[in-house]
């Protein structure tokens, strides 16, 4: 009986670990040539618009620089590329009821079933929410003033301020992994 006590909990937890992982996509264009690329900026009035907080921009800012310092690329005023970001979050609430063996009646089963004529156990329910957040990274080409390529990266987001940057770190990292496309020029 502590065992099925103990499979919500259980589940919980392997929910709360698969979601701890962020799931990426990208697209681009493939006439573009990413090898003229070689330094960036920001486009400003793109930045300023993302919805969400001062300090978050600027944490997903450095991330982007760092990921971008790593694969060569160079901040520039008269950048080869900008980028823009832009963000979505949406509450998601989980909903799950563990059925119990029986109820009030009479059992189930040949005869009588477990517990006589009125059953045994009982069903549980468990409600938990989180935030899954969606970031998306632009890269416009100067040149032609076209967006190029876009990665997204959707997971679980977190509260926890000593963890945020962490969290940024991931997503950034794993969607810059995507850029430039290398099946591509």
């Amino acid at each position: 009986m502590k065992a099925i006590k103990l499979l919500p909990l259980l589940l919980a937890t392997v929910f709360a670990v698969s979601c701890s992982s962020v799931r990426v996509n990208s697209d681009y264009d493939e006439a573009a040539n990413f090898t003229t690329f070689k330094t960036y900026g920001y486009l400003k009035d793109g930045v300023d618009k993302a919805e969400i907080s001062d300090l978050d921009k600027k944490r997903i800012l450095t991330a982007i620089d760092a990921e971008m310092a790593k694969k060569g690329f160079t901040k520039s005023d008269k950048p080869d590329f900008l980028v823009n970001i832009f963000t979505k979050a949406n509450k998601e609430v989980n909903v799950n009821n563990w059925g119990g063996y029986g109820g009030w009646g009479y059992g189930w089963g040949p005869g009588w079933g477990w517990g006589g004529p009125w059953g045994w156990g009982g069903g549980y329910n468990s409600v938990s929410t989180h935030t899954e957040g969606t970031l998306y990274i632009d890269v416009i080409d100067t040149a032609k003033k076209e967006l190029v390529w876009q990665g997204v990266g959707t997971g679980v987001l977190t509260k926890n301020r000593e963890k945020k940057q962490e969290r940024i770190n991931e997503f950034v990292e794993k969607i810059i992994a995507e850029f430039p496309p290398q099946d591509k020029k």
